[in-house]
């Protein structure tokens, strides 16, 4: 499977890079902004395409050609303006959903956050969260089989393999590193197609959460 990381220079989307091409054996291809992260990629034997979410719809579709999955890892930072989450995290996702209807890659990952679907339970930042909502709307009205990934408060640590997952769950942590594995899984779980999510650190193999989703 060759799977286009949009967000792949981040903290979740290398982990996602280095999983699928060193534990599955997928071509993950990396969607990078900047020359120089290009070029690291590329020294590091893997694909990669430099595009921009606040680039055209017809850049991300030619950025996807060939490829059978999209995961969306993408986000503006907590180091930026609401400007940049209306940009990227509202307005780059609504982007990159049109693109892979375009392009015809049918299958669409995007990472969101935990009690993104539930107005009632938003934190302090709720302009992230809104558009996390939003984000996570579009691609739920699309043509596109999805899923959707919303993760707890994320962790630096190495990962444990043990997660929870369920339609609504209370808020917690989850490492970085967990959520990618997420991810790989979901990529090679077609029972999960049309589903969305919260995931936290739980009891269960990842394989064993998701088929309770």
């Amino acid at each position: 499977m060759k799977v286009l990381v949009i967000g792949a220079n981040g903290q979740i989307g290398k982990q996602v890079m280095d999983k699928l091409s060193e534990t599955t054996g997928d071509i993950p291809v990396a969607m990078v902004r900047k020359e120089e992260q290009l070029t690291d990629f590329k020294n590091r034997g893997m694909e990669a395409v430099h595009a921009s979410l606040t680039g055209t719809v017809e850049d991300l579709a030619k950025a996807m050609q060939g490829c059978d999955a999209v995961v969306f890892t993408a986000g503006s930072g907590g180091h930026t303006g609401y400007d940049q989450t209306l940009l990227i995290d509202l307005d780059g996702a609504g982007k990159a959903i049109e693109a892979a209807e375009k392009a015809d890659v049918s299958r669409f990952v995007m990472v969101s956050a935990i009690h993104a679907n539930d107005r009632e339970k938003w934190s302090a930042i709720e302009p992230y969260m809104a558009a996390k909502h939003y984000a996570d709307k579009m691609l739920m009205n699309s043509s596109l089989d999805y899923t959707i990934v919303r993760p707890g408060g994320l962790l630096n640590e190495p990962g444990i393999g043990k997660v929870k997952a369920a339609a609504s769950l209370e808020r917690n942590t989850i490492p970085r590193e967990d959520v990618a594995a997420t991810i790989v899984e979901v990529l090679h779980n077609d029972q999960t197609i049309y589903k969305s999510f919260d995931l936290v650190t739980g009891e269960e193999t990842i394989g064993e959460a998701l088929k309770g989703i």
